[in-house]
C-alpha cells in the first residue's frame, strides 16, 4: 500500500501551456481552483449533475469534478476566466447580461461554458428553443433564470451563424 502517486503533467490552460505534477487521484476541479486559483469553476453536487463545475476540454464541454486531471495532459482546457473579461466581454456574457440571465451567478459559469459547448457545435443552420433547452440540460439554475439563458443562448447563435462572432 505505496502512498500518493504523482505524475507530472503539461497541457494548455486558457491559451498558455502549463505544466505541474499532480496527484492521480486529483479531480480536474481541484486542480483548476487549488493549484490555479481559478474561481469559475464551482463545487456543486460532485456528481457531474448540476454543471457548475463545467469547463471546455478540447472545445468540448466537460464536468470537471468527476474528470482526473492527469486526463488533460496535451489537451486544451479552457474556464469563463479564457473566454472573456469584464472589460471585454464576448457575446455570448454580454448577452447573458443584457438579458439578464443570472441572479445569484453561481450557476452562470458553468452556464456559459455549456452555452459555448453547444454553439461549438453547430454549423450554419437556425436553432430552436427546444434544442437550445436540450443542450443545457446538465446546466441547473437555483434561481431559474433558464428563459433568459434560453433567449441569450439563442440570441449567441444567431451571432455566430451571422459570422459576427468566431468561437474558434
Amino acid at each position: 500500500m505505496g502512498g500518493p502517486v504523482i505524475k507530472e503533467i503539461s497541457f494548455k490552460l486558457n491559451g498558455r501551456p502549463v505544466s505541474c505534477p499532480v496527484d492521480t487521484r486529483l479531480t480536474l476541479l481541484d486542480l483548476l481552483r487549488d493549484s490555479f486559483r481559478l474561481k469559475s469553476p464551482k463545487r456543486g453536487c460532485d456528481e457531474t449533475v448540476c454543471g457548475a463545475c463545467a469547463v471546455l476540454v478540447d472545445g468540448r464541454g466537460i464536468c470537471s469534478c468527476t474528470m482526473l486531471a492527469v486526463e488533460v495532459e496535451g489537451s486544451e482546457v479552457v474556464t469563463l476566466e479564457g473566454l472573456g473579461s469584464e472589460e471585454e466581454p464576448n457575446p455570448l456574457q454580454r448577452a447573458f447580461v443584457e438579458l439578464d440571465a443570472l441572479q445569484c451567478g453561481f450557476c452562470t459559469p458553468g452556464q456559459i461554458i455549456g452555452a459555448t459547448s453547444f454553439l461549438l457545435s453547430l454549423g450554419e443552420e437556425e436553432v430552436s428553443e427546444e434544442e437550445v433547452r436540450e443542450a443545457m440540460s446538465g446546466n441547473l439554475c437555483r434561481c431559474g433564470c433558464y428563459d433568459n439563458i434560453i433567449k441569450a443562448v439563442i440570441r449567441t447563435a444567431e451571432v455566430v451563424r451571422r459570422g459576427e462572432w468566431k468561437l474558434r
